[in-house]
């Protein structure tokens, strides 16, 4: 199990050139990318969503990429001959009329502003992209060991969540029985009372039958039992479980819901209130699931 939150970063260099990246993701409901790279680098983001997306199915993650090249071929300097020709123009200008003496050099022309220009060298696009796949890689690695590792914190807290519902589903299951047999019994001194000890049994049975019905929670609590295994089984697994797991706790509350409107008894109805609170702080940690 995966959480979505996690950090990971790379650096990597290969023939001169340092790529590092680094990956911040919070919790999202589908797959969405931020990129902050260099414009110049626009050619790889195809590329690199694809990277991401083979590892990483949902969450926001801000992607940071910083360059640099240090290969010799990495600059070109060229000399703007027409400008420093009008230097030399302008300073012998200024050497005949005044007194200054000429003492030109070509480290002074190399200072003068623009004399010399630095240029960009061509990126060799494949190298770039060989080494931008290496880097995300990288840095998908160390994020997914940061998500797996909390990811298993959360799975072990959810299982536990999971096992307070299954617990209370046994006492709701255990405890029906006696909640119509206890009916049955205030129902038949109720009638005593009113009708002076003479009770028709078949009448009493019968009305007991129909509130038995009424309040019958059999059916509910096999289901939150079926419930109960699919998350246990979800939760078992290496893939991304967050969107079916959400929908089986769901379900979970669905049925803790109708228990909760057919049975007036408060035992049951204390085991409800548990059962709605792990299944209240199941969901808000399923929103930060893979």
């Amino acid at each position: 199990m995966y959480s979505m939150t996690g950090y990971g970063r790379a650096t990597n260099t290969a023939d001169g050139r340092t790529m590092t990246i680094e990956l911040k993701s919070v919790n999202h409901r589908f797959l969405d990318l931020n990129f902050r790279m260099p414009r110049s680098f626009a050619f790889l983001e195809d590329t690199a969503r694809k990277t991401i997306a083979k590892r990483i199915s949902r969450g926001h993650i801000d992607v940071f990429c910083t360059y640099v090249n240090l290969r010799e071929d990495s600059k070109i300097v060229t000399a703007d001959m027409g400008l420093v020709k009008a230097y030399i123009t302008a300073l012998d200008e200024i050497e005949k009329e005044t007194s200054l003496r000429d003492d030109r050099s070509l480290s002074l022309i190399s200072r003068l502003p623009d004399a010399l220009r630095i240029t960009e060298n061509a990126e060799d696009e494949e190298a770039l992209m060989e080494l931008m796949v290496s880097t995300m890689n990288d840095a998908l690695d160390n994020l997914n060991a940061m998500r797996l590792k909390e990811g298993e914190a959360m799975k072990a807290d959810m299982l536990l969540k999971i096992s307070e519902i299954e617990k209370e589903n046994e006492f709701i299951e255990n405890r029906y029985p006696e909640t119509v047999q206890e009916y049955q019994t205030k129902l038949k001194m109720r009638v005593e009372e009113l009708l002076n000890g003479q009770l028709d049994e078949n009448r009493l049975a019968q009305e007991v039958a129909i509130m038995a019905d009424r309040a019958a929670i059999a059916e509910e609590t096999v289901r939150l039992k079926s419930h109960i295994r699919q998350a246990r089984e979800k939760c078992s697994l290496s893939e991304p479980v967050g969107r079916s797991l959400d929908f089986i706790v769901q379900e979970m509350n669905r049925e803790v819901n109708t228990i909760s409107s057919k049975s007036q008894d408060i035992p049951i109805t204390q085991a409800v209130i548990k059962c709605k609170s792990a299944i209240e702080k199941l969901r808000e940690q399923l929103q930060n699931v893979e």
